[in-house]
């Protein structure tokens, strides 16, 4: 069984998984009013959020970006998996930028200044769908790993 990522997934793995686990390290330490402010802006785009307490939620979100940014970092995890949790993960956050007010210009998809951090997780969920697809490009078998002809 092949294990190892295929080259072309290499970069992306390394690129989003050390981000996304800086950012779940962060999270673990964040005081009160970060919790809140977080929290706040997830219920938002998801008001079901709302039955959570801010530091629980904040808790929660914090190991599933550490879950995901080692999944991406581990060469174990083949290629299809990683990209599933982070096309996953990365929905949510698209999903929360087209859901905040105040994110998008109005009547556009374009960013204002304050959607820029959040619309630049759009090149996540383009990175989780191109890994959901490793393996299964150019007509390649996904038992031998080699193309046909």
């Amino acid at each position: 069984m092949h294990l190892a990522p295929e080259p072309r997934d290499v970069a992306p793995r390394l690129a989003t998984g050390a981000f996304i686990l800086n950012s779940g390290l962060g999270k673990l330490k964040a005081d009160e009013e970060t919790a809140a402010g977080i929290h706040g802006m997830a219920c938002t785009a998801y008001p079901f959020l709302d039955k959570l307490e801010p530091r629980v939620f904040v808790r929660l979100l914090a190991w599933s970006e550490v879950a995901i940014g080692s999944a991406l970092l581990a060469p174990v995890v083949p290629s299809r998996l990683a990209g599933a949790a982070l096309t996953g993960f990365s929905a949510g956050l698209v999903g929360l930028y087209l859901r905040t007010p105040g994110m998008r210009e109005p009547g556009s998809l374009r960013p204002t200044q304050n959607g820029i951090p959040l619309a630049k997780d759009t090149w996540m969920l383009g990175i989780g769908l191109g890994l959901l697809g490793s393996g299964a490009r150019w007509g390649c078998c996904r038992r031998r790993r080699r193309c046909r002809r």
